[in-house]
């Protein structure tokens, strides 16, 4: 097989890694791009979800019928917030 041979499209087959790449770096750059604007509009209300998601875990993995009842108004909490 001749050097000719084994290239794809004109000899570009060298550039593909490069090329994934930069489609890579640019989605993951567009990502972050995403993730700050969201960040700054829905920041403060996003924490509040965090927050009480964090709580209701945790008071699942204490468990026990006195958490059960508390889970229950952590969900009702969380309800109100999913609603705002």
């Amino acid at each position: 097989m001749s050097e000719g041979e084994n290239d794809c499209e004109g000899g570009h087959v060298q550039y593909g890694p490069w090329i994934w790449s930069a489609y890579r770096a640019y989605n993951e750059l567009l990502r972050e791009k995403i993730k700050k604007r969201f960040d700054e509009q829905e920041g403060p209300w996003m924490d509040k979800v965090a927050d009480l998601l964090v709580e209701i875990v945790n008071a699942r993995w204490e468990g026990g019928r006195k958490k059960e009842k508390e889970a229950e108004a952590l969900y009702e909490k969380l309800e109100k917030l999913l609603e705002e």
